[in-house]
């Protein structure tokens, strides 16, 4: 029997011997491949991770593997907004000052992890899937020079620019996307690996506009996140506020957290 819980999906249990399949499917070894055409399972193989393929009537996977790669980009997508609210959250609270300040000789300012992060983003996401991410006219070594007059408005207007190139190339993507071939400074990458990529790097960036800004407000920092020692009260928040909405749509992970956290400053 093939328990099928994946994602989104609707949990059902089936069984099948002869698997048909289009982009993509799970491999007996576990591992995603795109192809087409069919094979046999023979009886008691293992099939993906946990799951056990027993002779019966054939079955089609493109469905469960298509749901799945799309739950992926849902989720890939609604992650990078989360990393852009978080870094706002941190900007809101800083002075002008704080801004473009540094705190030793090697470290980036807030300004310059966003100027770098928002060039980074215009030469990835930019053609995404037909021009290489490296682009010919990106001077990256620039992104960490903050050239005199720069303003704060100029700044936060690269930033959106640069925020926007990503939302523009993941929002079209398709579930048969995922396992394209694009290229980043001449080597390969599936379009799965290189969001993965710059969901790493965004979120190394912005953890670091984050600690910046809540070194340079001290006590007056205003928690983005679960306050110190409230785990026990946030837990009981979450699972009140679950039962209260059941029916409704739900928040996103970070959207909880700051609302939990703005209710206890409040008090």
């Amino acid at each position: 029997m093939l328990p099928l819980n994946l994602g989104r999906c609707a949990k059902q249990t089936v069984d099948c011997s002869r698997v048909e399949w289009s982009h993509p499917v799970a491999t007996a070894r576990g591992s995603v491949t795109f192809q087409s055409g069919e094979r046999t399972q023979p009886a008691g193989e293992a099939g993906v991770p946990g799951f056990t393929l027993s002779p019966a009537s054939p079955i089609k996977l493109t469905i469960v593997m298509t749901e799945l790669a799309q739950h992926y980009l849902d989720d890939a997508l609604q992650t990078f907004r989360d990393y852009k609210k978080l870094a706002q959250g941190a900007l809101r609270q800083i002075s002008d000052e704080d801004f473009f300040k540094t705190i030793d000789e090697e470290t980036n300012s807030i300004a310059v992890n966003m100027k770098h992060m928002a060039g980074n983003m215009i030469s990835r996401w930019t053609d995404f899937l037909t021009t290489d991410g490296e682009k010919p006219e990106r001077d990256r070594d620039i992104e960490f020079v903050m050239l005199p007059g720069t303003t704060k408005d100029e700044m936060i207007a690269y930033w959106e620019k640069g925020w926007r190139c990503v939302f523009d190339a993941i929002g079209p993507l398709q579930a048969e996307d995922l396992m394209r071939t694009i290229m980043i400074r001449g080597q390969e990458h599936t379009v799965l690996q290189a969001i993965n990529r710059q969901l790493a790097h965004y979120a190394y960036h912005t953890g670091q506009i984050v600690f910046l800004a809540k070194h340079f407000k001290s006590n007056e920092w205003q928690s983005l996140s679960v306050p110190r020692n409230k785990s026990a009260e946030f837990n009981a928040y979450l699972e009140q506020k679950m039962k209260e909405s059941s029916a409704a749509p739900r928040e996103t992970r970070l959207d909880e957290v700051m609302d939990f956290a703005a209710r206890n400053r409040e008090r």
